[in-house]
């Protein structure tokens, strides 16, 4: 296919939300096994944060050096505008959504903030009827991580956090406590928990009581008034979809031969006390899957899971989506309009 142009955000260098510049880019030509989507929504992840600021936090061998301009983003929701000749089915105008070649793109953008997209057939599923393109384009990334922790891993990579493979635990008549469940993956994680029949206690500030209330859980902890680890004991499962500092306090709120997953797994301390009580600690890193969008697209298109869009931006601002994304206190996603 010869290559023509198209509007897109790039880098020309590391730094922060200013670097994002809105500009003409060549259109991706696709190769065998690939799609060719016309980007109508693209979703905006914390991946995409840190490769813009070049994983400034991370040592410096392990930093990456991508030849600019680089196009960012993994999530995106569009139209199959080409195929390749072997790629069967899909057909050209098909909507259909993905998360693009996550992650071994990790380290130099998977093209997804742009008009057009490359995307491999088998990363891709066919948008859920029932939803608009904001909300598919917002889901992907934090929807394959929420099914890959708790429904099914789907793969047999290596684990970058731990020697041996992640393994989803039975969800059913289980207490389940899901921190951050507010945000772009919590919110999911609650959803699958309580599709599986978990008992599903939910760790959020004050402003997602509402949210959590439509979303049916059965406990609502507001973190700015009371500490999970005091109010909480006797849960099964615990997955922490915030990170940070002081992850071990979600210890001692499991029973004995609880599980602990932990979405962002860096920094955590407690791997002895963990043993000891025989609690499993596990972590996994989210790939790109299509036969998995394709099974939970049904969930999102029968409404029993739904993506909350906490704003929109035009691509051309994506600067300022960037920004706020920074901000924190989001609830759901931030998903930039392409169409």
């Amino acid at each position: 296919m010869v290559s023509e142009m198209m509007m897109a955000v790039r880098l020309h260098a590391f730094g922060g939300p200013d670097v994002l510049r809105y500009e003409e880019a060549p259109r991706p030509a696709i190769g065998p096994g690939e799609v060719l989507v016309r980007v109508h929504a693209a979703g905006i992840n914390p991946p995409d944060l840190y490769l813009r600021d070049g994983y400034r936090t991370m040592p410096p061998e392990w930093q990456p050096h991508p030849a600019f301009p680089i196009v960012i983003g993994t999530d995106v929701s569009g139209v199959v505008e080409a195929m390749a000749d072997d790629v069967t089915g899909f057909a050209i105008g098909d909507e259909v959504f993905a998360m693009v070649r996550f992650p071994e793109d990790l380290m130099k953008g998977s093209d997804a903030y742009a008009q057009y997209v490359r995307v491999a057939a088998t990363e891709l599923a066919l948008k859920p009827a029932g939803i608009d393109h904001a909300h598919a384009g917002a889901a992907p990334m934090s929807l394959l991580t929420a099914w890959q922790f708790l429904i099914e891993l789907g793969h047999d990579a290596p684990n970058p956090f731990q020697s041996f493979r992640h393994e989803p635990v039975p969800l059913a008549d289980k207490t389940v406590v899901v921190n951050g469940a507010g945000g772009g993956v919590g919110h999911l994680l609650v959803q699958l928990a309580k599709w599986q029949g978990a008992h599903v206690i939910a760790i959020a500030s004050g402003k997602n009581a509402a949210l959590m209330r439509d979303l049916h859980v059965d406990r609502f902890v507001d973190y700015t008034k009371e500490a999970a680890e005091e109010v909480i004991d006797d849960a099964d499962l615990v997955v922490d979809a915030v990170g940070g500092a002081n992850m071990e306090r979600f210890l001692r709120i499991l029973k004995p031969g609880g599980a602990l997953f932990l979405v962002n797994p860096l920094g955590f301390a407690g791997y002895g006390e963990a043993y000891e009580r025989g609690i499993t600690v596990s972590s996994t890193q989210v790939r790109s899957n299509g036969a998995q969008l394709e099974e939970a697209a049904r969930l999102l298109d029968d409404g029993t899971v739904r993506v909350v869009v906490d704003s929109s931006f035009p691509l051309a601002d994506a600067a300022a989506a960037h920004a706020r994304t920074a901000k924190g206190g989001i609830q759901g996603k931030i998903v930039l309009d392409v169409a």
